[in-house]
Parts: structure tokens; sequence; C-alpha cells
């Protein structure tokens, strides 16, 4: 189930969008100005962004250039009264990978946005990063953000790439040696408790019951194994 934002400000419009996508099996995030959705996109855990472009507090074109500065290649699908040839080239320009013009047709949006996911399926896995959910947790690669209900996990950047390597092997025994290894590409100052007191670190933000882990499970004489638990319909959660 995709997860898409919409960043509009007309109520009319961004609710018209909001029901049809949930009827359409798609879960939906919005904002009501440029700076809110601007830190939504942020965030992660968003498959694909409807984006206003005349928006208060801050122009649409603003936050996809931002947000295409900062390395977030979440497809963007531009909404705009604005037709002429050159504000069509100019959204194109600054990042946004389709632009659609006010008023418009909500099959034809429909169409537009299942394109753009289903192409940005394809190039998932034709090898780009993808995003990984669990329970309320969310990892996305693209964006490299941690989420939990869609509010931002604060890891460190040793913490996050255990984190992703774990969910990368799922299921898999993975000793503290294979993880200083991977993870710390096996520098010989560290010793295996170093493995330890990050996984500690690491539940302790990830985990309901730290003491008691859901996700990060010990394997008494092996090392740890990461259990993702089965595919469910609420591993990408609400806001």
């Amino acid at each position: 189930m995709a997860r898409i934002l919409v960043v509009e400000d007309e109520l009319g419009i961004r609710i018209a969008i909001e029901d049809r996508f949930r009827a359409e099996g798609y879960e939906v995030v919005t904002a009501e100005d440029g700076l809110e959705g601007y830190a939504k996109a942020r965030e992660g855990g968003i498959d694909l962004i409807v984006l206003d472009l005349m928006l208060p507090r801050r122009d649409g074109l603003e936050v996809c250039r931002d947000l295409r500065r900062e390395g977030i290649v979440t497809p963007v699908l531009v909404l705009s009264a604005k037709g002429t040839l050159e504000d069509r080239v100019g959204g194109l320009r600054t990042g946004a990978d389709d632009y659609l013009v006010k008023p418009f047709a909500m099959l034809e949006l429909l169409a537009r946005v299942e394109a753009l996911l289903r192409r940005d399926r394809i190039t998932s896995d034709a090898g780009r990063p993808k995003a990984h959910a669990f329970g309320r947790l969310r990892l996305d690669e693209k964006s490299a953000r941690v989420t939990r209900n869609g509010r931002p996990v604060q890891l460190s950047a040793k913490e996050y790439q255990l984190l992703l390597y774990f969910v990368t092997h799922p299921g898999e025994a993975l000793s503290r040696g294979t993880l200083l290894r991977q993870v710390w590409h096996h520098r010989a100052e560290l010793s295996t408790r170093t493995v330890d007191v990050h996984v500690g670190w690491l539940r302790q933000k990830i985990e309901d019951d730290p003491k008691n882990p859901r996700w990060i499970v010990t394997r008494h004489g092996m090392g740890y194994t990461f259990d993702p638990g089965p595919p469910s319909p609420s591993a990408a959660p609400n806001a």
C-alpha cells in the first residue's frame, strides 16, 4: 500500500484528493502549506508527493528543489493552475517527475499517480534502495530515515547502519563477528562488546519493550536475529 503525501492549501481540493486516494487503497498524509509539506517529506516513509505550487509559507518549487538538493528522490507530481509551457518546463527542471494543470480530472490524476508508482517500483526492483516496514516502524533507504508512526526516530549513523543490516538480512543468525565485519568493517580496536552496546541502544529507540525485544532477538551462543514478523497492511502506519 503506497503512502502519498498531498501538499495542497485549498481545503476542498485537498479533501477531494484525500478521499479518492483512500478509496483507491492508498494511505494518505496531508499538509496545507509548503513548510509543513517540506517537513513531512523529509521525515521519510513517503512513496509519492502530490505538490501544489502556490502555497502559503513556502512555495512548492522551493520545496521540490530543496528536497532534491538533500538527495530525497521520492517521486513528485506537481499540481498547479500555472499551465504555460514555461511553467511546466520550470517545474520539471526543478525536480518534479510530472506536472498536472488545474483544473484536472480525478481519473487523470489517478492514472499519473499509478504510472509514477509503477515506474518507481520498477527502478527499485532494478536495484534502487527501498523502504522496509515492520510494525509501526519504517526504514526508508532513499532518505536514510527511520520513522515510527510517521514520526522520525533519531538514530546515530552507526545505529542506522546496524539496523539497515538487520532489516536486509531478516531471519538470519548474525554473529557478533559478522556484524563487526559488515557494519564496523572489523576494526581491530573494537571488541564484540561494541555490538552488544549498540544493539542495546538501538533497542531503546525502536522496541516497545527493550527488555523483551520484538525485533532484534538474542540468539544465545550465536548472536542476534532480526524478526520482521508476518507482513501486514498495518506495517506502514499513519502519522
